[in-house]
């Protein structure tokens, strides 16, 4: 089968396009015939110099899929084959850069009519992160009717759907994003509020004069580092705070002191590093979700297996609106 391979660390031309042996399901797997692969930016972080984990070389990229269920391995019911999917790749097997994938049968999700498996391959890894953070926020009280929420990464693809969900729960939110597409996503797609170009000198001004006080009373920061500190110092007294993010090269770093004077409740990668039992709901909430119209993945570019080289560095160069996908079966 064709798929693409790593077999050194470095720049985006290491993804190779081989040939590969077809995965071979074990009790309770099964094949997956992928018609697209969901490319995030830690992959290519992973790429380039084995960030936050280095994986054997030579390996195959991605982490999750969208396609049908090919064949079945011992004690997976028959009824499963056929069926339209989407599911996060078993992470000792091969990954999902290729035609055909290895899933643990427990960890699939049916794509729910309504709802394309494009669109659903763009949640399987977004969606539960959003719905977590999301839920976090609301139960603490920050997130709520009338209640100003700050999105850094805000054109990405998990900045969109916080974006989206925000205001569908009643509050007001200012997209932050990198450049005047991104903006304009968020303002004219997504119905943020306000939009603010982090890049540009001032930004921090211009939420201040949109939000009034006493401030934002929820920031998600997909972004990290200095970034996410100045967003850090946009904060009202009781709100709360994720630093979920790190593109930057790290997460953004703040002072615990300072946060406990303000009653900030600060939350890091930590809340969203979910078992494969806990995403697995939360995925079918985001997916039902956007079955139903109230939420919507932006699929920024589709590229062709073979072209996994110009995703990653469409990704790096931050080109991409929303998320990046490859189609397998083009």
């Amino acid at each position: 089968m064709r798929g693409i391979q790593v077999r050194q660390f470095g720049g985006p031309d290491v993804l190779e396009a081989v040939e590969l042996p077809d995965p071979v399901p074990g009790p309770a797997q099964a094949v997956i015939e992928v018609a697209y692969a969901d490319v995030i930016f830690l992959e290519t972080q992973v790429r380039r110099d084995g960030a936050f984990f280095a994986p054997e070389l030579p390996y195959v990229p991605g982490g999750a899929v969208g396609g049908r269920i090919g064949s079945l391995g011992e004690g997976v019911d028959a009824a499963w084959r056929g069926r339209q999917i989407v599911a996060k790749t078993t992470p000792a097997a091969q990954g999902g850069y290729a035609q055909r994938a290895l899933a643990e049968i427990g960890t699939v999700s049916v794509v729910p009519p309504g709802l394309g498996v494009r669109e659903a391959t763009a949640l399987v890894h977004d969606g539960p992160t959003a719905m977590r953070l999301f839920d976090n926020a609301v139960g603490e009280g920050a997130l709520r009717p009338g209640a100003w929420v700050l999105v850094l990464a805000a054109a990405g693809g998990l900045g969109a759907l916080l974006v989206q969900l925000a205001k569908a729960a009643g509050a007001h939110v200012v997209a932050a994003a990198r450049g005047e597409r991104k903006l304009a996503l968020a303002r004219e797609e997504l119905g943020a509020d306000a939009a603010v170009d982090y890049t540009r000198p001032g930004w921090t001004d211009q939420v201040r004069r949109t939000v009034g006080e006493p401030g934002v009373h929820v920031v998600f920061d997909g972004v990290g580092g200095t970034t996410g500190h100045a967003a850090f110092e946009l904060t009202a007294r009781g709100a709360r705070f994720s630093a979920h993010g790190a593109p930057s090269g790290g997460f953004a770093q703040l002072d615990a002191e300072a946060a406990a004077q303000r009653q900030v409740t600060v939350a890091g990668i930590e809340q969203v590093q979910l078992t494969a039992a806990e995403a697995k709901p939360l995925l079918g909430r985001a997916l039902f979700e956007a079955a139903a119209g109230r939420l919507r993945p932006v699929i920024g570019r589709t590229f062709a297996l073979e072209e996994a080289a110009k995703a990653h560095a469409a990704i790096e160069a931050r080109e991409v609106l929303g998320k990046t996908l490859l189609s397998v079966d083009s």
